[in-house]
């Protein structure tokens, strides 16, 4: 049973890197086609058209949606019952590797001393970067997350003093999008993680991406803020790629845990418009989900 699981999981994973790779999100897509008909303006709707275009040539060829196909991280839920656990690192990074010569991917795993590692795992681990959780049940979940250099370039982390409030919180925000201008590829997701350490805020600002465009917290009052620092971004101008028409940010996402009192982290991440990610489950008996 064991040797069939595997082989499932050799295919099934290296498909979602592929989905991820390769296949928009659909709510990304029906926000940007919802932008396409609401934007009046000759430039804006150029720059969405040709971006529309791209999303449909990647899916139907089957190629990277972007040249930059991104580092290449995995968010891992294994239930403490799934047959196989610790060889699910071993997996990823074969996985990595088939899918940059298969698909293919551009290498991007590059070490500081050897140069560029030609496969998209980094020599010394650590890249794939391994995001675990350990659950209950026997199903293991897993999201591919390739993320590009030019949005991650323009992450910004504050170290906020606890008593500039919400007011600071949200200067900060918009202050990290307003420096980002063009750098990244707009219109964004824009991920706020508040709370927690500095790597916690960043990696909570990370995973809120990951939320559907259009879902607010389920909070009342962050889903407020976050609606409000939605209308503040896009009322900087920047625009799709910078060129001043259309939206600037499709969304903005906030995750909030608790803080130590004398640090306000605030992590804010984002992804350009290619929000690249796809999510599997797979079952103990070797059946799968994608979802």
């Amino acid at each position: 049973m064991s040797e069939t699981l595997r082989k499932t999981l050799e295919e099934v994973l290296f498909e979602v890197l592929r989905r991820a790779s390769t296949d928009a999100p659909e709510d990304m897509v029906s926000v940007l086609k919802s932008h396409f008909d609401m934007v009046k303006d000759p430039i804006g709707q150029s720059q969405l058209k040709a971006i529309l275009s791209d999303i449909e040539k990647a899916y139907n060829t089957k190629l990277p949606i972007c040249q930059d196909s991104g580092l290449i991280s995995f968010i891992v839920r294994v239930g403490e019952d799934f047959p196989i656990k610790a060889e699910l690192k071993d997996i990823l990074i074969e996985v990595t590797k088939k899918a940059t010569k298969e698909i293919p991917l551009r290498p991007n795993a590059v070490d500081l001393f050897k140069g560029n590692t030609k496969n998209n795992v980094g020599l010394r681990g650590h890249v794939p970067w391994i995001y675990w959780d350990i659950t209950g049940g026997d199903t293991l979940e897993v999201i591919a997350l390739p993320k590009g250099g030019g949005s991650s370039n323009i992450a910004k982390l504050y170290m906020l003093n606890p008593g500039v409030g919400w007011e600071g919180i949200k200067k900060a925000v918009i202050d990290a999008v307003a420096e980002a201008g063009a750098k990244g590829c707009p219109p964004y997701v824009v991920g706020v993680g508040i709370g927690g350490g500095e790597d916690m805020a960043m990696t909570l600002g990370k995973f809120s991406l990951l939320r559907k465009i259009g879902e607010r917290h389920p909070d009342p009052e962050i889903a407020k803020i976050e609606e409000e620092l939605l209308e503040a971004i896009n009322s900087l101008g920047i625009g799709v790629m910078g060129l001043g028409a259309g939206p600037t940010a499709l969304d903005v996402h906030i995750e909030l845990a608790a803080r130590h009192p004398a640090s306000l982290p605030v992590g804010v991440v984002f992804s350009c418009w290619a929000l690249r990610h796809a999510h599997v489950v797979v079952y103990s008996d070797g059946s799968y989900e994608f979802l």
